[in-house]
C-alpha cells in the first residue's frame, strides 16, 4: 500500500513538471512569434529603401539656375514654403551669371523628357542645366510650364554627353494612396547634397495650402496635395516621391516653416495628366498671360497698406499681359470682373479661359485703380 502512495506521488510530481514544462515552452514559443515579426518589419524597410534608391535614383536630376540676381519688394507671407535652393547673395554679385538657385527633377522619358516644379524654373530670362546623379551636365534647350499647376517639363538632348545613358522612373497612381503608408524622398538637399535619400510615411491626404518663397517671391494656392513626414529641405523641390515599390507618387512641392517634418508633394497623377496633355500637343495648349506675381492675402495686404489681389513681381517680354499695359508693381484686383484672393488665385481664374479670351482687368496702380483688357495667348516655350 505504501508503495502505490509513493508510485502516485511520483506521477503527480512528474504530471506536475511536465505541465510546467510545457506552459514554459508555450510562453517561450509566443514570445517568439511577438518578436519575429519585428525583426521582419525592420529587415523588410531597410530593403524596401535600399530597393527603391537603386530603382528611382539614377532618374533623379539636379537643376542649376544660371542669372543675375533682381531686386524684389519683401512681403510677409504664410507659414508653408515652395522652396528650391537660393544660393549666397555674395556668389551672385559677378558680372558672369552663377548658378542661383537650385532644385531637383526626375526623367520620365528616355529622349530626354524632364519633370519638375515650375517654380524651380519661373525665371523665363534664365539659364538652366540638368546635371545627372553620376554628374553628366546637360543644358536645358526647351522648358513647358504648365499655366494651372506647379509643373514643368525640361527638354534636354541625350546625346550631348555621349556614352550617358538616361534612366526613366516609372509613375505610380496617386489615387491609391492611403495615410501611413510609407514612402521614400529623393533629390539635392540644401542645393549640395545629390540623390539624399530620407524615409517616412503618408501623414495626410487631400490637403491645401497657400505657400510662398519670399525670398524669390512666389507663392501658389496648391490643392489636394499629400502631406509627409519624409523630411524634405531646400533644394528637394522637384524631386520624387516614391512608394513601396519604387513608383513615384508626386512631387515634392512645399515645407512648412515653422513645423517639422511636414512636407507637401503633388500628386503625380496630375503630372501624368500634364504630360498626356503636353505628348499630344507638343506643349501645354494652355490660356496664358505672362506675369509673374505673389498673392497678397487681406492680412498681408493691410500689413503693407496695400490692396488684396495679385502682386506683379515681373511681365513677360511680348506676353498678352505686358501688350495690355500690365506693369510690374500693378496689383491685380479683379479678373474677368472677379475679385482676386487667395480663395479665388489669379491662376485658377486664368485656368478657367481658353486662349483667345478677350478679359477685363482692373489693377491698382500708384494708389489708384485702372481698367484695362487682355487677349489671353498660348503657354510658351524656351
Amino acid at each position: 500500500m505504501k508503495k502505490l502512495v509513493i508510485v502516485l506521488i511520483i506521477l503527480i510530481v512528474l504530471l506536475g513538471l511536465f505541465a510546467g514544462l510545457g506552459t514554459l515552452l508555450t510562453k517561450f514559443n509566443l514570445i517568439s512569434q511577438v518578436e519575429q515579426p519585428e525583426k521582419i518589419k525592420v529587415v523588410s524597410e531597410e530593403s524596401v529603401t535600399i530597393s527603391d534608391v537603386k530603382k528611382v535614383g539614377p532618374s533623379v536630376v539636379t537643376v542649376e539656375e544660371y542669372s543675375q540676381p533682381q531686386s524684389q519688394t519683401s512681403f510677409n507671407f504664410g507659414p508653408f514654403q515652395i522652396f528650391g535652393f537660393n544660393m549666397p547673395q555674395q556668389q551672385q554679385q559677378n558680372q558672369t551669371p552663377q548658378v542661383s538657385s537650385i532644385g531637383s527633377g526626375f526623367v520620365v522619358s528616355l529622349d530626354g523628357l524632364i519633370v519638375t516644379s515650375k517654380h524651380v524654373v519661373a525665371d523665363i530670362g534664365a539659364k538652366y542645366d540638368v546635371v545627372t546623379s553620376t554628374g553628366k551636365k546637360f543644358t536645358v534647350q526647351k522648358i513647358y510650364r504648365d499655366p494651372l499647376n506647379d509643373i514643368a517639363l525640361l527638354k534636354i538632348d541625350p546625346n550631348e554627353n555621349k556614352g550617358t545613358v538616361l534612366t526613366k522612373a516609372t509613375l505610380g497612381d496617386s489615387s491609391k494612396l492611403q495615410v501611413g503608408q510609407f514612402v521614400v524622398a529623393i533629390g539635392t538637399a540644401l542645393g549640395e547634397f545629390r540623390n539624399t535619400v530620407t524615409t517616412g510615411v503618408i501623414s495626410g491626404l487631400g490637403r491645401a495650402v497657400t505657400a510662398g518663397d519670399q525670398f524669390q517671391g512666389y507663392i501658389e494656392n496648391l490643392n489636394n496635395v499629400i502631406q509627409t513626414d519624409a523630411a524634405i529641405n531646400p533644394g528637394n523641390s522637384g524631386g520624387p516621391l516614391v512608394d513601396s515599390g519604387g513608383n513615384v507618387i508626386g512631387i515634392n512641392t512645399a515645407i512648412a516653416q515653422n513645423g517639422q517634418n511636414i512636407g507637401f508633394t503633388l500628386p503625380i497623377n496630375i503630372v501624368k495628366d500634364s504630360i498626356n496633355n503636353f505628348n499630344k500637343t507638343g506643349q501645354f495648349n494652355r490660356p496664358y498671360f505672362g506675369v509673374t506675381y505673389t498673392t497678397l492675402t487681406q492680412q498681408v495686404a493691410l500689413y503693407n497698406d496695400v490692396v488684396q489681389g495679385a502682386y506683379v513681381r515681373s511681365v513677360v517680354s511680348g506676353s498678352p499681359a505686358e501688350k495690355a499695359g500690365i506693369q510690374p508693381g500693378d496689383i491685380i484686383v479683379r479678373f474677368d470682373n472677379q475679385q482676386v484672393s487667395d480663395k479665388n488665385e489669379l491662376s485658377g481664374l486664368i485656368g478657367k479661359k481658353k486662349a483667345g479670351d478677350n478679359i477685363s482687368i482692373k489693377v491698382w496702380r500708384d494708389g489708384k485703380t485702372t481698367d484695362l483688357n487682355v487677349t489671353l495667348g498660348t503657354a510658351p516655350t524656351q
